[in-house]
């Protein structure tokens, strides 16, 4: 049975890759998830494994090193799967100091941690892995038209949450090429699916949408992202931790190049055929609420992953095409409206308060 330690856990694409594993794997492998418990991370995400023998929940902060080592003496862990992060963009231009904090320096805590707890006389014990899940965002922007990132794409992060992203990917890297400390670097496009944190653009829009709020598009809304289903990123880094070449960088895109404002109609679109005419919650859904508001600051114009590598040495490639991923992920937050009022409401945060303290 190999043990895996997910730090970020309870948050979006954490929760996703945990139901994953364990809906793969069963009882054949144990994790453990360390989560801080900040306002994106929530349990109710994972309420229906968290009484199964094979899952525990710890709750630590990833900048605690004393509280990280004793973790590291108690559990002997196979494979850490490093998604814990603040990643806002937004909240970075506002608060950049939590991002460099968590971001970095919890990185640079858990690669010592691991690093000493793996280390032998050979070197590293064998079959160990830790894998850094990052971001297309540290490659900065490209310009309208064709061209992708590839994994040989210099970094050029333009916002504080990339800049960060980018810096604990660095910290990684030296790791390998200084230690060859056992590690992978993932780097994924936008992901978007089940159990996702409602400031992020999908989300937000269902929500505000359902209750005919307006729906903010920054700038010209012609912005562009490459989607990525998170059960196929789940999937990714599964592959690349079980059959990846060891210190390589992997880059994890969905093929699914959108503007912003083609998704905001695409989510509309989804809305009205998926609500009957009878349906109280469909009656003011319209392009009408679509409201254009000043850009972000340092807006990237377009992401696009090159997933070659990826598909040419490991055989993964995006399985959930944009138009059947959007379908599903609104029919997720259809029949799960409970989810999404206790996290606007922030009822969530209370009752998780109650259990594990002041987050």
């Amino acid at each position: 049975m190999k043990t895996y330690l997910v730090t970020g856990g309870a948050g979006f694409i954490g929760s996703n890759y945990i139901h994953y594993m364990l809906e793969k794997y069963g009882q054949a492998i144990h994790i453990v998830n360390l989560d801080s418990l900040t306002y994106a991370g929530n349990l109710e995400n994972l309420k229906e494994i968290q009484e199964l023998p094979n899952y525990e929940f710890v709750k630590m902060d990833i900048c605690n090193k004393e509280d990280l080592a004793s973790l590291f003496q108690k559990y002997n862990f196979d494979r850490i799967i490093h998604f814990a992060a603040e990643s806002h963009v937004d909240r970075s231009i506002k608060n950049p100091d939590v991002f460099a904090a968590t971001n970095i320096m919890g990185t640079l805590n858990l690669l010592n941690a691991a690093k000493k707890a793996w280390e032998s006389k050979d070197g590293f014990l064998p079959d160990k892995r830790y894998l850094q899940v990052s971001t297309d965002e540290v490659y900065g922007s490209l310009d309208d038209g064709d061209g992708y990132f590839y994994e040989t794409t210099p970094l050029d992060p333009h916002s504080p949450y990339s800049a960060s992203k980018a810096s604990a990917d660095m910290l990684v890297k030296s790791y390998i090429d200084t230690y060859r400390f056992p590690a992978n670097i993932t780097r994924c496009s936008n992901n978007y699916g089940p159990y996702q944190f409602p400031e992020k653009l999908i989300p937000l829009i269902i929500n505000n949408a359902l209750q005919k709020k307006s729906l903010p598009v920054y700038g010209d809304g012609k912005n562009v992202r490459d989607w990525l289903y998170v059960r196929d990123h789940a999937k990714a880094i599964d592959m690349v931790c079980e059959m990846g070449e060891l210190f390589h960088i992997y880059n994890i895109g969905g093929h699914n190049e959108k503007q912003n404002i083609e998704i905001v109609k695409t989510i509309l679109d989804t809305l009205l055929e998926l609500l009957p005419e009878s349906d109280a919650r469909r009656a003011g859904i319209s392009y009408d609420l679509i409201q254009y508001v000043g850009d972000r600051k340092g807006h990237d114009r377009r992401y696009a992953i090159a997933p070659d590598k990826i598909r040419s040495e490991i055989g993964w490639e995006p399985e959930t095409m944009f138009r059947d991923g959007i379908r599903l992920t609104v029919q997720w937050y259809l029949s799960h409206e409970d989810w999404m009022k206790n996290v606007t409401d922030q009822s969530y945060m209370k009752y998780y308060a109650d259990m594990y303290g002041k987050r």
